[in-house]
């Protein structure tokens, strides 16, 4: 990780020793004129200078606060991956694909389309339609998965393994959320001769974790999922890799924590780390705000926080950006998804910015997600600069509009490749 002040000037990072930083301020924002202050050698984590992260503190040399205005950072990481992602098809798919293709280097494809993504030459298919709709030079790479039925066959594990793209099996218990009406209906009773083959293939089980029973109340169903269907299923396989997708509860978290490290990871979307239930009903119904698993209480977007903060192996990115067309958001029946892949990075780094944990965002963007899939890190780099820009109101294109997440609002971080 690198640390630049707007002059480049720079300090490398580095981890688990004595290291010696350096911290600039610069006089002017010019670049012009630029003095170092002071060195800090310390048992420290990375990142963790003076004027970082939080930057409550800035000193000159005679040790006067000054105002931190005069710095403009730059953070310079691994270029991260997204592990659970939507891009539709057709119109939509050639609309958001490049949003996702110019900040993250894979992503794990989810596929509930019409029709679900339940044979590898599907998925075959499907990648290769991605690709196509790809902007010239990109070296986004999606990794496909296989939506899982109450008649998938473990011949097909096989052939999924086999081929080299697919990657995971998605889990969506029937009616859980969008296009999921063919989903599991019985999960030990129909789908246990899969799972069993998916350890023997070191496959991924990604799970939606939710209960549909209807008498279940919205804001319990993930709770109730994991008592009654994760954890019996990880004491039944405990050899099976398992991704609980879009964690949205302190219960989620506790769970995860418990298991072993390697076996069940956790996404978290930028929803559920900066959002709670009150942003679905602030100054009226808010649509854009409404996504599957629901929205939940401040207390466990504060436990998520802390999770992901905390530099725990087991939890990575995953921004479950889910595009849909305006004028089905804004309807009387309204699709569940947020459209975040254009503003993912800007607001992960500004929650661990505000928690002061930005030395511990790389690990979550970057190596957490592959670490755990078993795949090799990405080698090249992107840096945030920590600079105001406005997210637009609204997306258009020939099909109609989408709305990003954070829509019109002004963020304070920006990715861009060096």
């Amino acid at each position: 990780m690198l640390l630049k002040c707007c002059c480049g000037l720079q300090s490398d990072i580095e981890q688990s020793f004595y290291v010696v930083f350096s911290v600039f301020i610069c006089h002017d924002n010019t670049g012009e004129s630029c003095k170092a202050l002071m060195m800090i050698k310390t048992l420290v984590s990375p990142c963790s200078v003076v004027g970082f992260g939080s930057q409550k503190l800035k000193l000159d040399r005679s040790c006067k606060k000054v105002k931190p205005g005069g710095v403009r950072m730059e953070l310079t990481i691994t270029q991260p991956d997204d592990w659970h992602l939507h891009l539709r098809d057709g119109d939509l798919l050639q609309a958001v694909v490049p949003h996702s293709a110019s900040h993250f280097r894979r992503a794990i494809v989810m596929p509930n389309l019409k029709p679900p993504v339940t044979s590898t030459a599907a998925a075959i298919n499907y990648r290769e339609s991605i690709m196509k709709a790809l902007p010239v030079g990109s070296s986004f790479d999606p990794l496909m998965t296989l939506y899982l039925t109450d008649k998938t066959h473990p011949d097909e594990i096989k052939l999924a393994r086999e081929s080299g793209v697919v990657y995971a099996v998605k889990l969506y218990p029937a009616g859980a959320t969008t296009n999921s009406q063919d989903g599991v209906t019985d999960l030990f009773g129909k789908c246990l001769p899969v799972l069993e083959e998916m350890v023997k293939q070191n496959m991924p089980l990604l799970v939606h974790g939710e209960v549909t029973d209807p008498s279940i109340d919205v804001f319990d169903r993930e709770k109730i999922f994991i008592e009654t269907v994760l954890q019996p299923l990880i004491q039944r396989l405990p050899q099976l890799k398992v991704v609980m997708e879009h964690i949205t509860t302190m219960d989620a978290v506790n769970f995860v924590e418990s298991c072993k490290e390697g076996f069940v990871g956790a996404t978290v979307t930028p929803q559920h780390l900066l959002l709670n239930r009150n942003a679905l009903f602030q100054g009226g119904l808010q649509p854009h705000n409404y996504c599957l698993p629901v929205l939940k209480r401040e207390i466990h977007r504060e436990a998520i926080v802390k999770a992901v903060t905390s530099g725990s192996k087991k939890f990575f990115l995953g921004t479950d950006s889910a595009p849909h067309e305006r004028r089905r958001k804004e309807s009387s029946c309204g699709c569940a998804g947020i459209y975040s892949a254009p503003v993912a990075l800007s607001l992960y780094a500004k929650v661990f910015d505000e928690a002061g944990a930005l030395d511990k965002l790389e690990a979550f963007t970057s190596f957490n997600g592959p670490d755990f899939y078993g795949l090799p890190r990405n080698s090249s780099k992107i840096t945030l600069k920590k600079a105001p820009w406005k997210v637009p109101e609204v997306l258009s294109f020939s099909f109609g509009e989408i709305i990003p997440m954070f829509a019109g609002e002004t963020l304070q971080w920006q990715p861009s490749f060096e």
